[in-house]
């Protein structure tokens, strides 16, 4: 769990400051399960410049709870937490000095998410809270009060999380709990998965990430592993300490993220993709007649491909599909070549015939047609697909025809601004992997979106 809070103060001299407001939310990592705000009477004047600020004056605190009566509130939300704020040393600084002074010696570990946006957002002009959500499209109400700030902060440390590709963030907040030296059976983090399309992420109780798996059902694949009888089952089953997961929404946000982590992180017992997930590949070439001929064949990464296929099968599937659309000669896709697949496709067999009707260059801007429309060489796109709630929509940014990331938005504006849709973006590599899950999804799904930009 994190504590995310942000604390108000009189302002004034070094560790004689008090504060005058404070807001804590709780956060699982997936959403926020508690919250606690309130005004505090610092028992002192606030300074001139601090009330301009805020808008909170010496008159409205009159009557608010003294530190030492929201005291056990503060510690019973973060027990057990990892502080996370903006600018955590300041926070967690003036939270001690509160409790110094009623003799509670207050301890937390803690995050500071300037630092972590430094490391994961990188050459942003500025790192001050407001000019950075700005900067993130992170809608922000009630700036320079406590409960708008942390509220802001929680946002941003979600986005911040998202980033962390190497878990840098979970894999320490693991450490935290191993300290605990409790381990959840297997029941306790089977309940803990959400029945939800994502990613997980199993850990030994070192903090080693052994396997990255990604469902459309987290839970169910989760509880395979634990009642599986293969060897690998066997042995997460007797390695696991704890499991986290991400929820995606988008199923093509799931399978970028295991391909991607799974190539960063080279879990144990994920298996190392020496063999191409996508074997078969489509390839054009213009014949002696100037005809431009498609042909399934084993991927050759010399040559330059339209798409590719999983299967041989679901490479003829498509290409079926693809000649009736563009109304392209079955002859020169070189699919039915025996009466069983005649029968199969329930077609008369193609003797060419048709080819002759048409010129080279009428048949050849069909055939141009069908390659632009399946794949994204040189094209600028957004995907846009469901997000993880009934509010949120993802996107999926192709620039020049490079997979340049993810991210997820709740406002347009977020997205149509390519500057701040860069800036949410978690970054991903392009490689030919993700360039053909990309476009197999495309080819299956109907409810994807595609923004030209």
């Amino acid at each position: 769990m994190y504590a995310i809070l942000d604390i108000e103060t009189t302002g004034g001299q070094f560790n004689e400051e008090g504060i005058t407001e404070i807001a804590i939310y709780k956060f699982d990592g997936h959403e926020v399960v508690d919250q606690f705000i309130s005004l505090v009477n610092p028992e002192i004047p606030i300074q001139p410049f601090v009330v301009k600020l805020t808008g909170i004056n010496n008159a409205m605190l009159r009557s608010a709870p003294k530190f030492y009566e929201v005291a056990k509130r503060i510690i019973e939300i973060t027990t057990d937490c990892v502080i996370v704020a903006h600018n955590a040393s300041f926070d967690y600084r003036i939270l001690r000095t509160e409790f110094r002074r009623l003799g509670y010696d207050f301890e937390a570990k803690t995050l500071c998410t300037v630092e972590l946006a430094k490391k994961l957002i990188p050459e942003q002009p500025s790192y001050s809270l407001g000019k950075l959500v700005r900067a993130l499209g992170i809608p922000m109400a009630d700036r320079h009060r406590a409960s708008g700030d942390a509220m802001a902060t929680t946002k941003l440390f979600k986005m911040l999380l998202e980033k962390d590709v190497e878990k840098t963030i979970v894999k320490d907040f693991i450490k935290l709990e191993v300290e605990k030296g409790i381990s959840p059976k297997f029941l306790d983090i089977v309940n803990q998965m959400p029945a939800k399309t994502g990613v997980y992420y199993i850990y030994k109780e070192d903090g080693t990430l052994i396997y990255i798996g990604k469902s459309q059902n987290i839970k169910k694949r989760v509880n395979q592993h634990f009642t599986g009888i293969t060897t690998k089952s066997k042995r997460i089953q007797a390695e696991v300490f704890t499991i986290t997961y991400d929820e995606t929404g988008s199923e093509l946000i799931a399978l970028l993220k295991e391909s991607q982590e799974v190539k960063v992180n080279r879990p144990r017992y994920n298996r190392s993709q020496k063999k191409s997930v996508f074997p078969v590949a489509l390839y054009a070439e213009k014949d002696s007649n100037g005809y431009i001929n498609l042909r399934l064949e084993k991927a050759d990464g010399r040559k330059k491909e339209i798409t590719s296929f999983a299967s041989l099968q679901e490479g003829k599937n498509a290409l079926f599909r693809f000649t009736s659309k563009y109304h392209l000669c079955q002859k020169l896709t070189g699919l039915y070549q025996t009466k069983k697949e005649c029968f199969q496709y329930k077609i008369k067999e193609c003797d060419g015939a048709c080819i002759g009707e048409v010129t080279p260059e009428v048949y050849n801007l069909r055939v141009q047609q069908f390659i632009s429309e399946n794949s994204f060489e040189n094209k600028s796109i957004v995907l846009i697909d469901r997000g993880r709630n009934v509010n949120e929509r993802s996107a999926i940014l192709i620039e020049n025809g490079i997979y340049k990331g993810y991210a997820y938005y709740d406002l347009n504006y977020q997205i149509t601004n390519i500057d701040i849709l860069k800036n949410i973006l978690v970054p991903m590599q392009h490689n030919r992997d993700v360039k053909n899950i990309i476009q197999s999804y495309i080819r299956k799904s109907k409810s994807i979106k595609i923004l030209q930009f």
